[in-house]
C-alpha cells in the first residue's frame, strides 16, 4: 500500500490533483485559489508544489492530495487513493495474498453489476408508466436523464436473465441485493424490483450502490422499496444526491435535508441543489459527519405531518449534539416539498428563506397547533427543552433559553431549571474538525516568532537569509545550535506568504527584532518572579542579585524600545 502511494505521488502532482476542483495562480512560492471548504472572495488556499501540500488560512484545514480528495469527496482513504491511483495511472497492488485480492475483485463485480443493472433500469423507462408518472410529478426530461431514472418491468426475472446471460452469476446478483430467493422454493429466484420507477443511489463519488423502486401498482402496500443493505450500501453510510448535492452545498453554505428522491430532484430541478435525502433510515450520526465535510449548517424540510415534525425534532437533536447549526422551513399542513414545488416553486423559496433556527422553529409551531397554554407547556418541556440541552455552546444555549423563556411567558431561571431535569445526554463529535488559530492564544510571542523564524530556516535552505536568521537566533538565545522542531504545515505556508520568492538576507530582521524582544521580556518578566520568590524567603543575598538581574533586563528592554 505504502509504494502505491509513493507512485502516486510520484506520478501525480498536488496541482494536476487539486486542478478539477480548484484553479490556482502563481503566488510567489505557492500558488493560490479561493478555498473550496468555505465561502470567501479572497484566496485563502494556497499549494506547495514542492513539498506536495495544501493550507487553507481562512478554515484552517490543511494536508497532502490525498486527505484533499477525502474531504471533497467525502471518502476514506482507500476511497481517495482509488481516485487518484486512476488519474496517475497507478494500477492498486493489495497486500494480504490472494484473500484480499479475490475481495477486491469481489467488489469490482459487485460494482459492475450495479451499473449494468442502472442501464439495463434506464434501457427500459421510454414510454411506460414509469415514465408518465415522473412527468406527472412535474420531472423535466433533464433531470430524469441526469438523474438516470429507470423502470424495473412488470415480470419476475427480466433482469435475471438479462444479467445472467451477460456473465454475471447468481451469487454475484444475490449478493448485489437485486434478486431474492423465492420463499419454500430453494434454488429459485426472482428480481427483487417489478414494475417500479427506479431510482439509482450513489455514493459520494457517483458509484451506483443501491437502488430505490417507487411503485406504480395501486395495490402494491410497499409504496417504496430499497436495496437490502450489501457490501457496497450501508444505509446509515449513503445521503441520496450527496454526488451531485456537495459543491452546492459549499457554495451555498448548508446542506438541505428532504424526505424522498421526488423531494430531492425537485428541489434541484428548482435551483435547489444543495437538497439530500436518507435512504429508508433515521439520520444517524455517519450522515451528519458526512454532511460536516461540506458544511456545518443543515436545514430541514421534511413533511409538515405529525410523523414528519415528529422526525424533524429526532433528527435536530442528533444534528445539534453533533455540532452542527439547524434550521427547519415550515411547509403547509399536509404538503410535502415536492407538492409545494410543483404547485408553486416561488412560495418553496420564500418559506426555505424563512427557516427559522430549530428552536425558533418548534416554539412557533407548537403555538399554532397547541391553543391550550398547559398543554403547550408540557409540549414544549418535551420536544424544545431538549434540543436547547443538545447545544454544546453555552452561549447559543442561553440564547436559545431566553428565546423559550420570551415565548412560553416564563422566566429564563425557570426554563434553566427544567433542563437540569432532563436525562443526561452525551455529545459526540464525529466527522469533520479541524483546529484553526484561537490555540495561538495559549502560546506566548516567543514561542509564535520562534516558530515563524524556523519556518523561514525550512522554506528558504541554505540561503543568505537562512544563514543570517540561524547566526542571530543562537546570538539572541545564547544557543550553541538549532533545537530540532516540527513545523506545522501552516508555518510554512505564513513564511513563504511573507518572504515570496528569493528574499535577501536582512528581510526577516523585523521579525527577528520582535522575536529579540520577545526573549529580553519574557527574561524579565522570570526574573521580577525570582525577585518576589526571594523577598518571600527573606534571603537578602538572593534579593540583591535578583534586583541586579532585574534592572540589567528592565534597561535592556528600555533601550530595545527606543
Amino acid at each position: 500500500m505504502t509504494d502505491t502511494v509513493a507512485q502516486i505521488k510520484e506520478r501525480l502532482s498536488i496541482q494536476d490533483a487539486l486542478a478539477p476542483y480548484v484553479r490556482l495562480t502563481r503566488a510567489g512560492k505557492s500558488l493560490r485559489g479561493l478555498c473550496p471548504f468555505h465561502k470567501e472572495k479572497t484566496p485563502s488556499f494556497h499549494v506547495s508544489p514542492e513539498r506536495g501540500s495544501w493550507h487553507c488560512f481562512g478554515c484552517g484545514l490543511g494536508g497532502d492530495a490525498f486527505s484533499f480528495v477525502e474531504k471533497i469527496e467525502g471518502v476514506d482513504f482507500k476511497g481517495a487513493m482509488k481516485i487518484l491511483a486512476d488519474k496517475a495511472g497507478v494500477r492498486i497492488e493489495y497486500a494480504g495474498g490472494d484473500a484480499s485480492k479475490e475481495a477486491a475483485s469481489k467488489q469490482e463485480r459487485l460494482r459492475a453489476v450495479m451499473a449494468r443493472a442502472e442501464q439495463f433500469y434506464v434501457s427500459h423507462l421510454s414510454g411506460t408508466a414509469a415514465e408518465t408518472y415522473a412527468k406527472k410529478r412535474g420531472l423535466t426530461k433533464e433531470s430524469i436523464s441526469v438523474w438516470r431514472l429507470g423502470y424495473a418491468p412488470d415480470a419476475w426475472r427480466t433482469l435475471l436473465e438479462a444479467l445472467t446471460a451477460e456473465g454475471f452469476s447468481i451469487p454475484e446478483l444475490l449478493a448485489a441485493g437485486l434478486i431474492k430467493e423465492a420463499d419454500g422454493k430453494p434454488g429459485t429466484y426472482y428480481d427483487r424490483f417489478r414494475n417500479r420507477l427506479m431510482f439509482p443511489i450513489r455514493d459520494s463519488v457517483g458509484r451506483v450502490v443501491a437502488f430505490t423502486g417507487r411503485t406504480l401498482a395501486v395495490d402494491e402496500l410497499a409504496k417504496y422499496l430499497n436495496s437490502p443493505e450489501t457490501d457496497l450500501f450501508h444505509k446509515s453510510d449513503i445521503l441520496f444526491g450527496m454526488n451531485i448535492a456537495k459543491d452546492a452545498i459549499r457554495a451555498r453554505g448548508y446542506t438541505m435535508l428532504v424526505e424522498g428522491q421526488i423531494d430531492v430532484l425537485l428541489a434541484h430541478q428548482s435551483g435547489f441543489k444543495n437538497a439530500v435525502a436518507l435512504s429508508g433510515t433515521a439520520l444517524s450520526e455517519r450522515h451528519l459527519g458526512l454532511m460536516k465535510r461540506y458544511s456545518e449548517n443543515l436545514m430541514l424540510v421534511l413533511d409538515a405531518d405529525p410523523a414528519g415534525l415528529k422526525a424533524t425534532a429526532r433528527s435536530a437533536a442528533t444534528a445539534l449534539q453533533m455540532g452542527l447549526h439547524v434550521k427547519a422551513a415550515q411547509l403547509p399542513m399536509g404538503k410535502d416539498p415536492a407538492d409545494l414545488i410543483s404547485e408553486d416553486p416561488q412560495e418553496f423559496s420564500k418559506r426555505i428563506l424563512a427557516a427559522k433556527p430549530i428552536v425558533e422553529f418548534f416554539l412557533e409551531e407548537l403555538a399554532q397547533r397547541e391553543s391550550n397554554p398547559h398543554r403547550l407547556l408540557r409540549t414544549a418541556e418535551g420536544v424544545v427543552l431538549p434540543l436547547i440541552a443538545a447545544i454544546p455552546s453555552p452561549m447559543e444555549r442561553e440564547h436559545f433559553v431566553q428565546a423559550a423563556a420570551r415565548s412560553l411567558g416564563l422566566s429564563g431561571e425557570a426554563i434553566r431549571e427544567s433542563l437540569k431535569r432532563l436525562p443526561k445526554q452525551s455529545f459526540t463529535e464525529n466527522g469533520a474538525t479541524h483546529q484553526t488559530f484561537p490555540k495561538d492564544a495559549l502560546r506566548s510571542p516567543r514561542e509564535l516568532r520562534s516558530e515563524q523564524l524556523f519556518a523561514v530556516l525550512h522554506a528558504y535552505p541554505n540561503s543568505p537569509l537562512a544563514e543570517r536568521v540561524k547566526s542571530e537566533y543562537c546570538r539572541i538565545t545564547e544557543a550553541q545550535e538549532l533545537p530540532l522542531v516540527t513545523l506545522p504545515e501552516s508555518a510554512l505556508f505564513y513564511a513563504e506568504q511573507m518572504f515570496g520568492e528569493g528574499p535577501g538576507a536582512e528581510a526577516a530582521d523585523e521579525l527577528l527584532h520582535a522575536f529579540e524582544e520577545a526573549v529580553i521580556r519574557e527574561a524579565y518578566q522570570e526574573a521580577v518572579r525570582n525577585l518576589r520568590r526571594a523577598e518571600s524567603s527573606g534571603d537578602t543575598a538572593a534579593i540583591k542579585i535578583a534586583q541586579a538581574n532585574c534592572a540589567k533586563l528592565a534597561a535592556r528592554l528600555a533601550a530595545f524600545n527606543h
